[in-house]
C-alpha cells in the first residue's frame, strides 16, 4: 500500500514539476523515477503542495562547482570561495543534484541527497531556513527545539573530544544543515536513527507524519530473508 501511494505521488511529482538535465547528462526514465521516488519519500504524508516552492530540478551528472559564494562571518567579514557541491537547494529557485549523488543516495548507508536538499525546501516553507519547518498541529515548539538541540550537542561534543561522531560532521555547520542531514538518516536509516536519538527521531515522525522505522520493523519480522530461521 505505502509502495503504491509513493509511486502515485512520484507520477504527479514528474507531471508538475521540471526534471531539467545539465552539464551533458542525458536523463532517461529509469533516472526521473528515482529522482522523483526520493523526492517523494518525506512528503508522502504531507503532499505535493509542500513542494510548492519549487517547480525545477536541475541534475548534473557529478558534482558541480559553485564560484565566489558569499559568506558573512561572526565579525560581519564577508568572504567570498568556491565550492564543490553535490546538492542545492535555491531559497527562491530550483533543486539542484549531482547524479552520482543521487544513484548513491537511499541505499541504506545513511546518505540521501534528494532528501537533504528537499528537507530544505520543506525547512524553507516558512520562509526561514533555520532548522524548523513549520510544525503540524499538535507539535510543540519547545519540544521541537529541546530534541534537537540535544542531538546538535551530542554532535558537537563528540567532535571536540576527536570522536568519529554517529552523524555526518557536515550537520555541525548550521541549524539547518542539521535538519537536513537528519532527515537523511530518517528516512535511509531509520531504525539506528531511532536507537540513537529516540527523542529526536519522534518529533521527525511527527513532522513527516511518518515512522520508517516501524516499517522497517515489519520488514525484519515479516520478510522470511530478514528472519533468524532464515539465517
Amino acid at each position: 500500500m505505502e509502495l503504491q501511494r509513493l509511486r502515485s505521488l512520484a507520477l504527479l511529482f514528474l507531471h508538475e514539476k521540471s526534471l531539467e538535465p545539465a552539464g551533458g547528462l542525458e536523463l532517461d526514465d529509469a533516472m526521473r523515477t528515482r529522482i522523483a521516488a526520493l523526492a517523494c519519500r518525506p512528503i508522502l504524508d504531507l503532499g505535493l503542495d509542500y513542494y510548492d516552492n519549487f517547480i525545477s530540478v536541475i541534475i548534473y551528472p557529478e558534482e558541480f562547482l559553485v564560484r565566489n559564494r558569499e559568506s558573512v562571518d561572526e565579525a560581519g567579514v564577508v568572504h567570498t570561495r568556491d565550492e564543490i557541491l553535490s546538492g542545492e537547494a535555491w531559497e527562491q529557485g530550483p533543486v539542484i543534484l549531482a547524479w552520482q549523488d543521487v544513484d548513491a543516495s537511499g541505499r541504506g548507508n545513511g546518505y540521501d541527497v534528494v532528501a537533504h536538499e528537499c528537507a530544505h525546501k520543506l525547512d524553507l516553507l516558512d520562509g526561514d531556513m533555520n532548522g524548523r519547518p513549520p510544525l503540524n498541529r499538535g507539535m510543540r515548539a519547545d519540544e521541537w527545539a529541546e530534541s534537537f538541540q540535544t542531538a546538535y550537542n551530542d554532535l558537537i561534543r563528540r567532535l571536540d573530544l576527536g570522536e568519529e561522531p554517529w552523524l555526518d560532521p557536515y550537520a555541525a555547520e548550521e541549524p539547518a544543515e542539521f535538519f537536513a542531514v537528519c532527515a537523511e538518516m530518517f528516512f535511509d536509516i531509520p531504525d539506528a536513527f531511532r536507537t540513537e536519538y529516540p527523542a529526536l527521531y519522534a518529533q521527525l515522525a511527527a513532522f513527516f507524519r511518518q515512522d520508517p522505522a516501524r516499517s522497517f520493523d515489519a520488514i525484519v519480522r515479516d520478510h522470511p530473508s530478514y528472519s533468524s530461521s532464515a539465517r
